[in-house]
């Protein structure tokens, strides 16, 4: 009996030991083990450490340059650390539409510009596939190709720009080369959506073009060393086809009455010439005013020794308060002015023409307030004018006038939804013309901060 009750004691007592060891254990350490809580703080604890490795590790080899790996020259590394950015270029794409109406059928006469409402009813403006990505140290590329559906519901795709940006010039400097727009004026080198108007102004459509003007070419900017923001640019372009509509339009295109030869280069004098001078001031803190004049100089086609040349003068303004809401509220005010010289050759056969220079001019001005936010009025004044020609064969070379009252609103900084309104006072037409455009927006993808 006493050695069965003996048994049972030491049986007893061996299965109780656990339990009295983990009486004496530390009571932070019983705790922990009986509270979960404890078990993320350790947690929390263990992600602290880490965090703290990954930054001293730096330091460290900082502080001890031998510590460092071998690195490669940079134009021997792969493609994938150029400029220590991904491979993986930024992409977006945009696309821009509207529906309208108009007391004139002839809408497409009636608008100039290629990527204005160009019909009754719905206008695939335009629709947009954005690229940009660093290329190495020294260089990024962007380009843009766009895709749109003409009024006989012909679809077409185009390369509008892509182009090469220095990054690390010295003495102020900055190369670009590829395809792009020409820098004249504030608004030809802005794409559509960044327009502030459902349509681009009549004077440019008119002087540069339906397309604005573009081409493939270098260009170099030079900051000044002054005070103030200055910058000094100067292009070099091809300045043919379509997309150079006062100079070497494309061969067999009508202007002006007359049907385009083709003119090959075949000296430095046959390129376009573009340069452009711009300053900026912060008149105050909450002001800012920039001042700017362009150039374009080459030849045109409508004659083997015919020329154009075109003057522009820009100023922009734009007062913003210190607290403003996501950039609300602001009022801006831009204004260009521009003016043509066209030698046109003459046309022989059916519709004689004599060799004459032709003169034109126009310009805009328009003042948005961002009176709430995302909310944004606008209104414009177009006014258009030339001399010279067979109004008869160009019926629109004639004074234009167009006031255009326009509100916009901005769910996002992705979507856009704007009504505008225009009033065509044309020389050649009896009537007013009245026009009404529902314009909205869609952007995907990453985009990068618009002009100032």
């Amino acid at each position: 009996m006493r050695l069965v009750f003996l048994v049972i004691l030491i049986f007893f007592l061996s299965s109780g030991l656990p339990s009295l060891r983990s009486q004496e254990m530390d009571p932070d350490q019983y705790q922990r083990e009986r509270d979960p809580t404890w078990q993320e703080f350790e947690d929390l604890q263990e992600q602290l450490r880490s965090l703290r490795k990954e930054i001293n590790g730096p330091q460290n080899q900082i502080n001890n340059p031998s510590s460092l790996p071998e690195q490669k020259p940079a134009l021997l590394q792969g493609r994938g650390s150029a400029g220590g950015s991904s491979m993986n270029p930024k992409i977006s794409l945009d696309g821009l539409f509207s529906a309208g109406t108009s007391s004139a059928p002839d809408l497409a006469n009636i608008e100039t510009g290629g990527h204005d409402p160009n019909q009754r009813g719905v206008t695939a403006q335009n629709v947009e596939l954005t690229l940009g990505a660093s290329v190495d140290p020294y260089f990024t590329g962007n380009a843009s190709v766009i895709f749109q559906i003409d009024r006989q519901g012909e679809s077409f795709l185009e390369l509008e720009e892509a182009y090469l940006t220095s990054t690390s010039f010295p003495w102020n400097l900055q190369l670009k080369a590829g395809q792009f727009f020409s820098q004249f004026g504030r608004l030809n080198p802005t794409h559509p959506h960044a327009w502030d108007f459902a349509d681009q102004p009549l004077v440019n459509g008119r002087l540069l073009g339906p397309d604005g003007l573009r081409g493939p070419g270098l260009q170099i900017s030079y900051l000044l060393p002054i005070p103030i923001y200055s910058e000094a640019i100067v292009a070099i372009q091809n300045g043919s086809g379509e997309t150079a509509f006062s100079f070497r339009n494309a061969p067999d295109e009508v202007l002006f009455g007359r049907t385009m030869i083709d003119r090959p280069i075949t000296h430095v004098t046959d390129l376009l010439f573009v340069p452009r001078l711009v300053g900026s001031v912060d008149v105050t803190e909450t002001q800012t005013a920039i001042l700017g004049i362009s150039g374009a100089f080459g030849p045109n086609g409508s004659g083997t020794d015919a020329r154009t040349a075109i003057y522009g003068i820009d100023f922009f303004y734009k007062w913003k308060p210190l607290r403003a809401e996501s950039g609300w509220p602001f009022v801006g005010w831009q204004t260009e002015v521009m003016a043509r010289r066209y030698e046109a050759g003459p046309v022989d056969g059916a519709s004689t023409l004599p060799e004459q220079v032709l003169r034109d001019h126009g310009g805009y001005t328009q003042l948005l307030w961002g009176f709430k936010l995302r909310w944004v009025t606008g209104l414009r004044f177009d006014y258009v004018a030339g001399t010279g020609g067979d109004p008869v064969l160009d019926p629109l070379r004639k004074r234009r006038f167009r006031v255009s009252p326009d509100v916009s609103f901005y769910p996002s900084e992705f979507s856009k939804w704007r009504l505008q309104y225009n009033r065509d006072d044309i020389q050649s037409r009896s009537e007013p013309v009245h026009s009404v455009f529902l314009q909205w927006e869609f952007l995907i993808g990453e985009h990068g901060a618009h002009k100032f």
